[in-house]
């Protein structure tokens, strides 16, 4: 007789931010759930996103983090935000290890999967919020869009911005602040017209081959 097959154990939020750089994921009801699959639009965007605010931000004393800093949601959930901004220097994470602290803004890029646009427009929308998140950004590179929405005093998030492209002086939560979204839309097109000239390219050649 076979023994019966046991349940993985449970992970807290500290066993997961332990945890090698080679066990990637994000924490869900204490599983180690498998994170997006990135590609080279992707990086740009959260590169852009980084630089963009880490200029704005560093005069005014606040930090801008990217995709690898653990926010312990609840005991046995945790996630990793693209980027994640603090916006002021009296409201800042632990140096090290798992952060339980909201940050002020978190920023996702959308990617095209539908189960990372749902954990993206859904589940971690439904989590920020709960988490005390003031801002939430979505950028999805696709679409060419930029949403933001703000916590509302019921808890909930309430659209409080979208932008399809243009010069963005006056971005809720963030005075001074400007984003050039046609700058960086025209980088993801100087991307993808390369790629696609590349792809081109091989087939031609693969064809002439043949």
């Amino acid at each position: 007789m076979y023994p019966e097959p046991q349940a993985p154990r449970l992970l807290s939020v500290a066993e997961w931010a332990a945890l090698p750089e080679d066990q990637a994921g994000e924490l869900i009801d204490g599983r180690l759930v498998e994170e997006e699959m990135s590609d080279c639009v992707h990086e740009l965007v959260v590169a852009w996103l980084i630089q963009t605010l880490r200029d704005w931000l560093i005069p005014r004393g606040g930090f801008v983090f990217g995709s690898e800093v653990k926010y312990a949601l609840k005991p046995r959930r945790g996630r990793k935000s693209d980027v994640s901004v603090f916006l002021s220097r009296s409201r800042k994470p632990p140096a090290r290890g798992p952060v339980g602290i909201p940050p002020d803004i978190m920023i996702e890029t959308v990617s095209p999967a539908p189960r990372d646009g749902r954990r993206d427009r859904v589940e971690k929308m439904e989590e920020y919020a709960a988490f005390g998140v003031r801002w939430y950004w979505l950028l999805d590179p696709q679409l060419r869009t930029l949403e933001i929405y703000g916590l509302a005093q019921d808890g909930r998030y309430v659209h409080r911005l979208g932008a399809t492209g243009g010069l963005l002086q006056a971005v809720p939560g963030c005075e001074g602040l400007t984003l050039d979204l046609d700058a960086l839309f025209r980088e993801i097109d100087q991307l993808e017209a390369a790629d696609q000239q590349e792809t081109s390219r091989r087939q031609g050649s693969a064809e002439s081959e043949g």
